[in-house]
């Protein structure tokens, strides 16, 4: 059974008919050619399908397009491009984030949302108090990144250009 469901995707609007059964994963890649959201495990475990659902990060794997009907969606193509990067994709440029970049659309979207989170106050399992984060540490962007796995370990670079980026926005 189809659906007709719209969307707004990266500023720009989409009317598609899809299977029901259809993955909003599998929508962007297949339907759309957005390939910069990639498929890894399909199970929700290691985040390189992260993208942006009016604001919020989720893994597009785990979610029916269905499911988004009017909904704001962002993948890494609207963050920026080669010749006009955000400056999360410039900071992960710099800071060697990224090794094979399986995962770094990902990583970059989970992170652009995770800063919106520091912003907002939220705090983590590893914040100290619970009225709002006060030390962006390696520690707090690790475990608010922890959704998101490099396998060629490219973590270093990943804290690095994250915490480059928050300085840059002054948080």
């Amino acid at each position: 059974m189809t659906r007709s469901t719209s969307l707004s995707i990266n500023g720009k609007d989409h009317h598609v008919d899809v299977d029901n059964r259809t993955t909003l994963l599998d929508l962007l890649r297949h339907n759309l050619n957005l390939t910069g959201t990639k498929k890894g495990c399909d199970h929700g475990q290691c985040g390189a399908c992260t993208i942006l659902v009016n604001g919020q990060r989720i893994n597009s794997c785990l979610t029916l397009a269905c499911m988004h009907d009017g909904d704001e969606i962002t993948t890494i193509e609207g963050l920026g491009t080669p010749d006009d990067m955000s400056p999360l994709q410039r900071s992960f440029v710099k800071n060697d984030g990224f090794q094979c970049g399986y995962c770094t659309a990902g990583q970059i979207c989970s992170a652009t949302a995770m800063l919106e989170e520091v912003k907002a106050g939220w705090p983590s399992n590893v914040s100290a108090s619970l009225a709002g984060v006060s030390d962006l540490s390696d520690e707090e962007i690790s475990e608010r990144m922890s959704g998101n796995l490099c396998r060629c370990s490219a973590y270093t670079g990943i804290v690095n250009a994250i915490r480059e980026a928050a300085e840059e926005r002054g948080q």
